[in-house]
């Protein structure tokens, strides 16, 4: 995971962590995330930790990426140790990943293989735009032991992809996915953006016909959200552009579920939705607090309650393996407070659910309250779990407050 970077402790040059982290390393699943933080443009909407080539001009080249990570993938080994398993899922996000040669994303996992193996089963995922991706590169990472591939397709109507500042045009994205296909994928996800500014009811129920009409075996859907500091919300801040209306994507959200529902896929995450047996592995990861190694600039990582985050610039990560020391920089122990915490505000939003036991008193009483207001299942029809309904799952941040300590 790549993301903002909180205040933290010193790492050591090492990257070693307490003995306590390591106290469950051999019988935790362990995934890795890898992230390229390059991009040929800066979507409106993105605040991701990215950077095109004008931004990082002569401090660092595309083409260290691969030997940097693969310095990192030997820290890891050092710090872990002989007892961590094999990689149960890895994850190639950014960025645009497949803006990168992919020889290079083959070599990486590679040496990923190599110094820590993968489970025979492991789910193996790129990112990918659809302008970046050709058949060729598409088979070599196929041929290269990926099994999965993520297109951020985002919509199929021009008008949305224009606002959201997206360089493929409409029909490309339906293209790669098929392209992927081709060249053997039969693990695909797309992404979708809801709410955006000037989107019609019409927009969207065709990009689903698109999406549907592809085959695919995941969708994940997320609502735009404007972010501080991005060309888009400066671009509303000048009344160029409408704010998206909440209410408009609370309906949107409820049509997606509808369509997707139909046609077989069942929502596992309040923004994503699978066939039977193909919710993305690595996202579970994160959301059941399994451990993660996290490469590249500015990923984060998690082993045994502590956390950390590295350099966010490409080029100080860069300089920081080149000279032998840890890419990290700060981290923190999560208390045991916030670990509970944590555990209420991500299983929430899964439909396996929360158990009841996780819950102190206060959190226990409020439950017959969201049952009434349609926001639960009722946990004793659910194995004493707490799910959300769809109507929870717009009001999924409601649910979760109730549920905090």
């Amino acid at each position: 995971m790549a993301g903002p970077a909180p205040l933290g402790d010193p790492v050591p040059a090492s990257g070693a962590l307490p003995p306590a982290a390591l106290a469950n390393v051999a019988s935790t699943p362990l995934s890795l995330y890898l992230h390229v933080p390059y991009c040929s443009t800066r979507c409106g909407y993105c605040d991701f930790n990215t950077y095109t080539a004008t931004e990082l001009g002569d401090s660092v080249s595309r083409a260290t990426w691969a030997d940097s990570a693969i310095a990192e993938l030997q820290l890891a080994r050092r710090v872990l140790g002989a007892d961590a398993p094999p990689f149960s899922t890895v994850f190639v996000g950014g960025g645009t990943p497949t803006l990168l040669p992919s020889a290079d994303l083959v070599r990486v996992l590679d040496a990923a293989q190599s110094l820590f193996g993968l489970l025979p089963d492991a789910e193996v995922t790129t990112e990918a735009n659809p302008d970046a991706v050709t058949p060729a590169s598409l088979a070599e990472l196929r041929a290269g032991g990926f099994t999965r591939v993520s297109f951020g397709l985002q919509s199929t109507a021009e008008r949305v992809l224009q606002v959201l500042d997206r360089t493929h045009r409409p029909g490309r994205s339906l293209e790669a996915v098929r392209e992927a296909q081709a060249a053997g994928f039969d693990n695909v996800n797309v992404d979708l953006i809801f709410g955006t500014p000037g989107e019609s009811d019409d927009d969207l129920e065709r990009t689903l016909d698109d999406v549907l009409g592809l085959g695919v075996q995941h969708v994940s859907a997320y609502a735009l959200i404007v972010e501080e500091g991005t060309r888009l919300a400066r671009r509303i801040a000048r009344g160029e552009i409408p704010a998206p209306d909440d209410d408009v994507q609370a309906d949107r959200y409820e049509r997606i579920d509808a369509r997707l529902t139909a046609a077989g896929m069942t929502w596992y995450e309040v923004s994503n939705w699978a066939l039977p047996g193909r919710e993305a592995r690595h996202n579970l990861a994160y959301w059941l607090g399994h451990h993660w190694w996290g490469v590249g600039p500015g990923a984060h990582s998690h082993v045994g309650g502590t956390r950390w985050w590295n350099e966010r610039h490409p080029a100080t990560w860069t300089r920081a393996l080149a000279a032998g020391h840890s890419p990290a920089q700060a981290r923190e122990v999560v208390s045991a407070a916030d670990r509970v915490v944590e555990r209420i505000m991500l299983e929430t939003r899964i439909r396996a659910g929360l158990s009841v036991w996780e819950l102190e008193q206060p959190a226990l009483d409020q439950l017959g309250r969201l049952v009434e207001h349609g926001l639960i299942e009722d946990p004793r029809a659910k194995g004493d779990r707490v799910i959300l309904t769809l109507r929870g799952r717009l009001l999924a941040d409601v649910v979760v407050r109730a549920l905090l300590p």
